[in-house]
């Protein structure tokens, strides 16, 4: 490992991870004009920003800048493909890694891997998904920070797990052991006809200062309780491309898919591989 590397990784570690993110979560909900459109034309200038895309150009139309973090995109933007047998990407980034889950353990990074139970701390939901197929997704700060429907279904469990804040970028990935697992997330289970049980994963990171879900706001990482929910009895349906959430800042989002139901598209190489939210990433067994 680089020095740079350890120095970073280190700093990580011994950092107040947790009160520098609200710090930055309570700066980012200002409404403070002068504050807050310096905060967003700065973003825009650091991380090269494509406003083009956005459905509100108007800075001074943003609230706060978690408002414009999460922007909304121009309708057609983001194409969905149509096809019937596709698997979408959720989210725009990059792939990061990708592959078959071996018995119930997924690859993290070259030389480090994690385990289904760790990652999902639920035992039966783990068993679901052993040598199935995942994705992971690493969305940077200038990527769009809405998540959607990889495929159609019916929302049937969400679970936050509290833990840690780690960044998620290539380095903190690439050296910090189960780094997935260690930090606080959100696991959202659909269900399919087309592909049984699959799951969205919303990891969380450094000065990420919530996740918004459309169907509860503010998974906000301040409570320290691990929280399962069961919505088997609701009608919680959603289409293929149709938004489920948003980070507040960039951050990570983990596919799962049961054994057998999907094929990986041949031409995504990790970290070559910008996706956008619509691309197909892969196809539907025994699905046209």
């Amino acid at each position: 490992m680089k020095i740079k590397d350890k120095i970073k990784i280190i700093t990580q570690k011994v950092l107040p991870k947790k009160f520098l993110s609200n710090v930055i979560a309570g700066i980012a909900e200002t409404k403070i004009k002068l504050v807050k459109n310096l905060l967003i034309k700065s973003a825009i200038s650091i991380f090269k920003i494509n406003m083009d895309e956005a459905l509100t150009r108007d800075l001074s139309k943003y609230k706060t800048f978690n408002d414009f973090f999460t922007r909304q995109l121009k309708n057609g933007v983001r194409p969905i493909d149509e096809r019937a047998n596709s698997i979408c990407s959720p989210a725009d980034g990059v792939i990061t890694e990708y592959g078959q889950i071996q018995s119930s353990q997924l690859i993290q990074a070259k030389k480090i891997k994690y385990t289904l139970d760790h990652l999902l701390n639920h035992s039966e939901m783990a068993s679901r998904y052993q040598n199935g197929d995942f994705f992971t997704i690493y969305l940077s700060p200038k990527d769009y920070h809405r998540v959607h429907m990889p495929v159609g279904g019916k929302l049937i469990s969400h679970q936050f797990i509290p833990g840690e804040l780690f960044s998620v970028d290539h380095t903190s990935v690439s050296n910090i052991p189960s780094l997935f697992c260690r930090n606080e997330r959100l696991i959202c289970e659909f269900f399919s006809e087309k592909v049984g049980h699959f799951s969205v994963i919303f990891v969380g990171a450094f000065l990420v200062s919530g996740i918004d879900t459309v169907w509860k706001r503010e998974h906000n990482f301040e409570t320290k309780t691990h929280q399962r929910v069961e919505l088997e009895g609701h009608s919680l349906q959603f289409k293929k491309g149709q938004e489920i959430g948003r980070f507040r800042y960039g951050s990570t989002v983990i596919l799962l898919f049961q054994k057998n139901k999907i094929s990986r598209v041949k031409k995504i190489s990790k970290y070559a591989s910008s996706v956008k939210v619509g691309n197909r990433i892969s196809t539907i067994v025994n699905e046209t």
